[in-house]
């Protein structure tokens, strides 16, 4: 689209433009001003160096800003956008001016002549483990080789903080990070290869990863809370109440959507809507005349898009303390899971009376699989989550079958283009001839024939029809194929 917009620019008059949004119909788009960005920028002040990146990084800048604009104004959203050459920059700039905003990187994006390029500059002050793409696993490795001893952490939460902090810049500056050295620090049971060459790339800014569609429903819908001290059995019970009505919360934003009566008519991608402002009157038996208002009113009920089959509950416990007093760190979680009892789906019921109902007939007897003893244990964290989605009938990609409402309220107009109708024939039938004596013993035969068959007739099925073309006698359900047969044989 970026490059599509650039071919149709005006060279000689930039601060002119229009930004078309469908190929198929150029009216559809926004005027803008290609000279400059739209928002803020990092750094503040634009370089004059390569033109034809500044010019792609403009125009999705102001693409982002419209759609942003229309998110919020018709969906009332809000949003935050990061505009730069990856998914990796892009994520990290955008958290510069969260919750309203977005934020463009613009070049220079490589080094030149000993001055470092904004990339490096702009990646340098970042902590390593706030990188995406490397884990806390990675990042401890990482900490540990540059800084040569075990870094120390922050007392109390398992979750602290580091209180060595070890940024982009110290690793990309020390000797030794080189990728050979980093893949033999960062290898291990389970890593990809070519790790250490990875890490190096995600520390300059280099992501290669594509931008895939975003999924219709997520794969799983995780809830959790991290704890000082958790030992007691009350106490888990509170805490597992109040997970249980954050995700059930959670379950009905991400995975409830309101139904209309009417076929979705909401745009695709690429597409958006058009406000109608013109007045509607609906044609009814009853009633002469209804009001724009009312006709435009629709019910709408609620509708699961997937269906969670099964939660999962995790804790993680504490190691006891070593002889010396201090305490192991540790990351392990262990899990249990079960099936999600059907009655969490409800609608009608309130969110804390599904959620009482989970945690007293389902979860207590999976913490209880996970901790059987009554006491002596310390947890520092909870998740709880339900996974394995199953989508509903919808029009998604990844939809299990289509919704039945839906083809019911489509099925004339689909099926409109496929319906035979028969023409209607007029067969002119002759004059009776005056017939000779001799023909009249034959005559009297053909009578007896025909009472014959006009008493076959009467016995006929009351819901079979005579074909007019070929006088075969055919169930009014199956006559439309027998027309189509015609149509086929008699050309």
């Amino acid at each position: 689209m970026i490059e599509y917009n650039i071919s149709l620019l005006n060279q000689h008059d930039l601060s002119r433009s229009f930004f078309v949004l469908q190929k198929d119909d150029p009216t559809q788009g926004f005027a803008f001003d290609a000279t400059c960005y739209t928002g803020p920028t990092y750094p503040d002040s634009a370089s004059t160096d390569d033109k034809v990146l500044s010019l792609r990084l403009k125009l999705g800048s102001h693409l982002a800003s419209y759609l942003r604009n229309e998110l919020e104004k018709k969906k009332g959203y809000t949003s935050t956008v990061g505009i730069s050459t990856s998914k990796l920059l892009s994520k990290l700039v955008g958290n510069m001016h969260k919750p309203r905003d977005q934020t463009t990187l613009i070049p220079p994006y490589i080094s030149r002549d000993g001055q470092v390029s904004n990339v490096e500059s702009f990646l340098d002050d970042y902590e390593i483990g706030k990188i995406p793409g490397i884990g806390s696993k990675l990042a401890q490795k990482i900490r540990r080789h540059i800084l040569q001893h075990e870094p120390d952490f922050e007392k109390g939460l398992v979750y602290g903080e580091t209180k060595e902090r070890v940024t982009v810049k110290d690793v990309r500056l020390a000797e030794g990070t080189g990728p050979e050295a980093l893949e033999k620090v960062l290898a291990g049971p389970g890593s990809p290869r070519g790790i250490g060459n990875k890490i190096l790339a995600l520390l300059h800014g280099i992501d290669d990863t594509d931008v895939s569609f975003a999924k219709a429903v997520p794969s799983q819908i995780s809830i959790e809370d991290s704890y000082i001290r958790l030992d007691t059995l009350p106490e888990v019970l509170k805490q597992l109440k109040k997970l249980s009505c954050s995700l059930i919360e959670r379950m009905r934003i991400d995975l409830v959507t309101a139904e209309d009566d009417e076929p979705d008519e909401s745009p695709r991608y690429g597409e958006f809507e058009q406000e109608q402002d013109h007045e509607e009157n609906v044609a009814d038996p009853d009633i002469e005349h209804i009001s724009a208002q009312s006709a435009k009113a629709k019910v709408r009920s609620p509708k699961w898009l997937a269906h969670p089959k099964t939660i999962r509950l995790s804790t993680r416990p504490r190691l006891p303390l070593n002889p010396d007093g201090t305490r192991t760190r540790s990351f392990k979680r262990i899990s249990h899971s079960a099936p999600l009892p059907s009655y969490v789906l409800s609608l009608t019921d309130t969110i804390d009376a599904l959620a009482e109902r989970l945690v007293h007939q389902t979860l207590i007897g999976m913490f209880r699989k996970l901790h059987p003893e009554k006491a002596g244990w310390n947890l520092s964290l909870v998740n709880l989550a339900v996974t394995n989605m199953a989508e509903a009938g919808g029009e998604s990609r990844t939809a299990n079958g289509q919704d039945i409402g839906s083809m019911f309220r489509r099925q004339e107009t689909v099926h409109k283009e496929f319906t035979a109708y028969a023409d209607e024939q007029v067969i002119p039938q002759a004059e009776p001839a005056q017939k000779s004596s001799s023909e009249e013993s034959s005559l009297l035969l053909d009578s007896k024939l025909e009472v014959d068959d006009n008493s076959w007739i009467e016995e006929e099925n009351e819901e079979d029809e005579r074909c007019g073309l070929c006088g075969m006698s055919v169930p009014l359900f199956a006559m439309a194929a027998h027309l189509r047969f015609h149509e086929v044989v008699d050309g």
